[in-house]
Parts: structure tokens; C-alpha cells; sequence
């Protein structure tokens, strides 16, 4: 079989957790390989993501890992036989790989909870404003550069799943740009969270002891909280986190964070009286 040049996020994972649910039955590669009639080589190359597995093989691990876990080993099936060719593979070889695996993980999530400090999330961002922030890069993008990244923001902006966003309101007063562009912004902002999919909330900064934002996150439910998926900005791209016992504190800080905000209704006041300002 051929070997995949760049497995994606989605495809590591799900050689991820067959690689744990191998470590949780006691087994080693060369272990598992035996009982598969296959050899070391091949489970690695699974494992890592660099060739997938058919079902069959997948139901076949799962009895010698004494699985008994279905509704899991359904959710990995249907990864690992999902033949999806989605829109961001046009954008393969002209961005970076974590910018299509973002917009894969967002595809597939069931629901997208964000917290944002500095910025208005991309997924809410207007043109001129996304132009603003990508502007700001340095080494600088050229101009062909710069535009692939702005088309491909527009194109993730076309999600329907259920998507709730905390905002500071530090980054609603943040000028990325000039006036006219903050205050078309936050009009978007008042528009998208009228959407019957889309949740708004302000963390203002009258409000005392708040340390829980400390920083940005976008948390994708997966079919099953353990195939849940955190993402976190850093500087040469996004890393991504599934670790069950991390996933379980990030849920709790967004519910935190959640807690301390204003509601949608207030938020959609707050964010109008900013917009008055300017």
C-alpha cells in the first residue's frame, strides 16, 4: 500500500487511538501484528496514520484489544472510512497543513465552542477586518499570499453546526484596522449572532477576579466527548489536543469562562453600545 506523504489531523488521530486502545490491552506492535497476519511495519503505518485501515481490520483490532466499547469503535469506523474530498483540499499546497486541518476538524465537529482575548474569531470575522489581522504578520505575506488566506477564512465561515463564541471584550475594542472597519465588525457580530446556529457572548472588562480567559481556544466536539478536540494558537500554526484528562479541564475552563460571561441578549446590547462609540 501506498504510504501517505502528509497524513492529516484526522487520520492521525485516528491512528491515535487505536495505538492507546493497543497499549490498554498489554500488547506491543509486534504483538498485535501477529493476530492481525500482518507484520510490525503495518500496524505502525496505521498507527501513525500513514495508511488507513478498512473496517474489517479495525473490528478484527478491536476483538484482540478486548474492546468492548461500540459506540467508539462505530465513531473510529466511520473515520477511517469516510472518503470525504473536502473543500479545503483545493487549498493543499498553497497554505499550510494546520489551516486544512482546522477547516477538516471544524467539517466534522458537532458543535464548536471558541474563546477569544485579542481578536474576533475567524469564523465571525469580516473581509476587511480578516485582511487587518493577516496584514499584521510578519515575515509580511505577499499579496497572493494574503489573499488565499482571506478566501479560505470565507470559505470555513460557511459552517451550520451548532457554534457558541466567548469574546472578550478586549478584542472588540481592539481597532485591528481603522474605526469604520471595528464598527462594520461589530454590526457583523450583531448580525451573525441573530443566526439560529450562532451564540454571542461578551466577557466585559468590569468584572472583578476574572482570570479564567487567560487565552484563546476553539474546543470541536467530536461524535464522542473522547474524540473531542481542543485547538490552541501558536506561533508557526495550531496544535491540536486529545488528551482525554486535558479535554476534560478544557471543558470545565469553558464552562468557566461560559459562566462568567453575559448572556446572549446582553451581549448583543454591549456589543451595540461599542458600536455607538464609533
Amino acid at each position: 500500500m501506498v504510504l501517505r506523504r502528509e497524513p492529516t489531523a484526522r487520520q492521525k488521530r485516528l491512528g491515535l487511538e487505536l495505538r492507546r486502545l493497543r497499549e490498554a490491552a498489554g500488547l506491543t506492535a509486534t504483538e498485535a501484528a501477529a493476530l492481525l497476519g500482518a507484520n510490525r511495519v503495518q500496524i505502525t503505518h496505521i498507527e501513525s496514520g500513514l495508511t488507513g485501515v478498512s473496517e474489517q481490520r479495525l473490528r478484527r483490532l478491536k476483538s484482540h484489544y478486548a474492546c468492548t466499547d461500540d459506540e467508539f469503535i462505530d465513531a473510529l469506523v466511520a473515520m477511517a472510512t469516510d472518503r470525504t474530498s473536502g473543500w479545503w483540499e483545493e487549498y493543499r499546497g498553497l497554505l499550510p497543513t494546520s489551516f486544512l486541518d482546522l477547516s477538516e476538524l471544524e467539517h466534522h465537529a458537532r458543535f464548536l465552542r471558541h474563546v477569544a482575548i485579542l481578536y474576533v474569531p475567524g469564523l465571525l470575522q469580516t473581509e476587511d477586518y480578516s485582511r487587518a489581522v493577516f496584514s499584521s504578520r510578519r515575515p509580511e505575506l505577499t499579496a497572493e499570499e494574503l489573499d488565499v488566506r482571506i478566501r479560505h477564512r470565507k470559505d470555513r465561515q460557511r459552517f451550520a453546526v451548532p457554534y457558541e463564541a466567548v469574546i472578550h471584550e478586549a478584542a472588540l475594542r481592539i481597532r485591528v484596522a481603522d474605526r469604520a472597519t471595528s464598527k462594520a465588525q461589530l454590526l457583523r457580530l450583531l448580525e451573525l449572532s441573530e443566526a439560529g446556529h450562532v451564540t454571542v457572548r461578551v466577557i466585559p472588562f468590569d468584572l472583578d477576579g476574572f482570570a479564567k480567559a487567560s487565552s484563546t481556544m476553539t474546543y470541536a466536539d467530536g461524535p464522542l466527548a473522547k474524540l473531542d478536540t481542543v485547538v490552541r494558537d501558536a506561533p508557526h500554526g495550531s496544535v491540536f489536543i486529545d488528551a482525554e484528562a486535558q479535554l476534560g479541564t478544557y471543558r470545565t475552563n469553558f464552562r468557566m469562562v461560559e459562566a462568567a460571561s453575559l448572556d446572549p441578549g446582553r451581549s448583543r446590547t454591549f456589543i451595540h453600545e461599542l458600536a455607538k462609540e464609533l
